[in-house]
């Protein structure tokens, strides 16, 4: 499984946005400091606030915060904030109908990896992240 650019950067805006997390971060800001393009950076924030992840405050001293303690924000809210649902191949997608699940002998495997990823990426908070608690 490979994940997109989107992810990898929305978990860096999260923990930018933590590090930062006294005051409103505008995009300009965050797009400097993370070397991000302000255009895609707008679609990245655009997908962590449809999430309910971080806030978003118009006008001249607008910008964006965190919308709750990092110890409530798992890495996996973020990646499905990103990526949409997450799977580790596309069979075990429902809206993907797969053929040969019924007689594929390795379907239990990916189905068994795809929850260990999942329940790790639920298991780890951008907490667990600015702190080095991830093992």
């Amino acid at each position: 499984m490979l994940f997109s650019s989107k992810s990898r950067y929305a978990l860096r805006v999260m923990v930018d946005l933590a590090e930062n997390n006294a005051e409103i971060q505008s995009i300009k800001n965050i797009s400097k400091r993370q070397d991000i393009s302000e255009k895609y950076l707008e679609q990245i924030l655009s997908s962590l606030t449809k999430a309910n992840l971080v806030t978003s405050k118009r006008g001249t001293q607008g910008g964006y915060s965190l919308s709750k303690p990092i110890k409530e924000i798992s890495v996996g809210e973020i990646m499905h904030a990103a990526e949409g649902d997450l799977y580790v191949i596309d069979c075990l997608n429902p809206n993907v109908p797969c053929d040969r699940q019924n007689v594929c002998k390795t379907h239990d495997y990916w189905d068994k990896l795809n929850s260990l990823m999942s329940n790790f990426l639920d298991s780890v908070s951008l907490y667990d992240i600015l702190n080095d608690k991830v093992k």
